[in-house]
């Protein structure tokens, strides 16, 4: 493998001095996106831009999109195919470059003229990954996503040049957002992480969204890194964080409160970068000011706190996450050297399966609930070949009214102020047993 890249989105978070920040940010108008980045850009914070796409974009819909672009509509993201490389290029002269990469979000399962529009707008960094935006997102059968991602990792390994270095995220640690445990996460986002090198890629990230319980979560960051560790010698790789994706409270201060946990879970566990959220995401789309505002709070809280010892930031296998997710990878792996015929084989078997999604490519044979001690655990583990390291509690198997106690879980708490901290409390009740 060739030395790390020096240029690009990946080398720009690594190289950092401290946590990067980066908004979910997109807007219809290039004017407004471009306010929107400049805005990031200028933040008191080492930050990376975002240019999310609009949902007609995402699902091919181009005809949809260039009519709400002529007839004014408001999208709910930036519409790039439609305004073409030009536009975009205008839109981000002065702004995106190597001291402010900027990276194309999407969700599509199928992204192939997504990445060659982004390329051709002079963009190198995307996200997504054939499992993680098929399975939660779309009806496309996961074969057929395997083939698209599998081309679209090609366009983006065959643009490397002199300038930045293509870069992929996989999305497969942010599984529908909330109630899957996270040795699943880390296992489909190491697995989606080995699919891109194996296409082509040399520069990716790997992603971890905070769940229920903050010792968990850090078990989990640290197994993935230990496992990004052993399984992606040689890549330029870190592992991204994402604020909690399920139901976000509704007060302030339970937002912030959420917010100040997510920050602490990347620096004690040794992430590069984070997703921030706002204080308004429950009620609606936050401002541009709003966006501003939490990349600041976040980067001041990050600042003050302490740096990890090293050494046990990079402890990640002596814990049950570990143990649940290398046991997953080892199972694909053992399938052969095609990744992707390997995760296709897994699923039709049953050896991956994601709680609560109904894909039909999905066995949907697994569950998992929330403990007493607010850790995520399984209900039920189907066929998926862990029931060595795993004692499941069928007993636990959420009903429909627990399923939604648990959905409402970290909302409910942290609005009521039980989680108020950053630290590692937990709750003596569980929810839905």
């Amino acid at each position: 493998m060739d030395a790390p890249t020096t240029t690009g989105f990946g080398a720009f978070v690594r190289d950092a001095r401290e946590l990067v920040v980066q908004p979910r940010m997109g807007f219809g108008p290039p004017r407004r996106m471009r306010r929107g980045l400049r805005a990031t850009r200028d933040a008191d914070a080492t930050s990376v831009g975002t240019l999310t796409l609009d949902s007609y974009t995402r699902v091919g819909d181009l005809a949809a999109a260039r009519r709400a672009v002529t007839e004014g509509t408001d999208l709910n993201g930036y519409p790039l195919l439609t305004h073409g490389p030009a536009a975009t290029r205008r839109m981000l002269r002065g702004i995106g470059g190597p001291g402010f990469p900027v990276q194309v979000r999407h969700g599509s399962a199928a992204p192939q003229d997504i990445v060659r529009g982004l390329l051709a707008a002079g963009l190198h960094a995307t996200e997504g990954g054939p499992v993680s935006y098929c399975l939660p997102y779309s009806r496309t059968p996961l074969a057929e996503a395997v083939h698209h991602w599998t081309r679209a990792c090609e366009l983006l390994a065959e643009a490397r040049g002199p300038g930045p270095e293509p870069h992929l995220e996989s999305f497969g640690g942010c599984m529908m957002g909330q109630l899957c445990p996270p040795g699943l996460l880390v296992a489909l986002s190491l697995l989606e992480g080995m699919f891109f090198v194996r296409h082509g890629l040399r520069s990716i990230s790997l992603s971890y969204a905070q769940q229920t319980d903050p010792v968990q979560d850090e078990e989990a960051v640290r197994a993935l890194r230990a496992l990004a560790a052993e399984l992606l010698p040689g890549v330029d790789w870190h592992i991204v964080v994402y604020t909690y994706m399920g139901v976000y409270p509704r007060t302030p201060s339970g937002a912030r409160a959420l917010q100040d946990r997510a920050v602490a879970l990347a620096v004690r566990a040794g992430a590069r970068r984070l997703i921030v959220k706002t204080t308004v995401e429950a009620r609606r789309i936050p401002t541009v000011a709003e966006n501003v505002a939490a990349l600041e709070t976040s980067a001041r809280t990050a600042r003050a706190l302490p740096r990890p010892d090293r050494a046990a930031a990079d402890d990640g296998r002596d814990t049950q996450v570990y143990a649940e997710a290398r046991a997953l990878v080892e199972a694909v792996l053992c399938l052969g050297p095609d990744i992707g015929r390997g995760l296709l084989t897994a699923f039709g078997r049953g050896w991956l399966d994601v709680p609560y999604c109904l894909h039909p490519d999905n066995a949907g044979r697994s569950a998992g609930f929330i403990d007493e001690r607010g850790r995520l655990g399984w209900s039920s583990v189907g066929a998926m070949p862990i029931g060595h390291v795993v004692t499941p509690r069928p007993a636990a198997a959420l009903t429909s009214s627990g399923l939604l106690d648990a959905l409402h879980y970290v909302e409910t708490r942290l609005d009521l102020g039980e989680l108020a901290g950053t630290g590692a409390h937990r709750e003596p009740a569980p929810a839905g047993s």
